[in-house]
């Protein structure tokens, strides 16, 4: 088992920039791949970004890429999310994920087995 704990959300006016943090806990010695995703009133839950825990290779949705920056602390076993030029269209609720295995399906939901309560973010225009 691993918990997940989300941080760092708040009200940023566009072009502003937060940074959210996600500490595990639990079986962190497994981990395999941590995701970010996102969820809007009245959408799905889509994809921001995730990192690989050993490698520390990250992969990113277009919507945030060159602006979201995701990153890892193995001896804190935390990730972070660096959220830079925040558009409007960012505001969303941010879960960050875990999975302890290999997945093939790292933009998906699915792919991650953990998840933590989430961390509402708001950009004012």
């Amino acid at each position: 088992q691993v918990q997940l704990v989300e941080s760092g959300g708040g009200l940023v006016q566009a072009g502003g920039s937060l940074r959210l943090s996600c500490a595990a806990s639990g079986r962190t010695y497994s981990l395999y791949r941590m995701g970010w995703f996102r969820q809007a009133p009245g959408k799905e839950r889509e994809f921001v970004a995730r990192i690989n825990w050993s490698t520390g290779t990250t992969y990113y949705a277009d919507s945030v890429k060159g602006r979201f920056t995701i990153s890892r602390d193995n001896a804190k076993n935390t990730v972070y999310l660096q959220m830079n030029s925040l558009k409007p269209e960012d505001t969303a609720v941010y879960y960050c994920a875990a999975v302890l295995y290999r997945s093939s399906v790292s933009t998906l939901a699915r792919g991650y087995d953990y998840w933590g309560q989430g961390t509402q973010v708001t950009v004012s225009s």
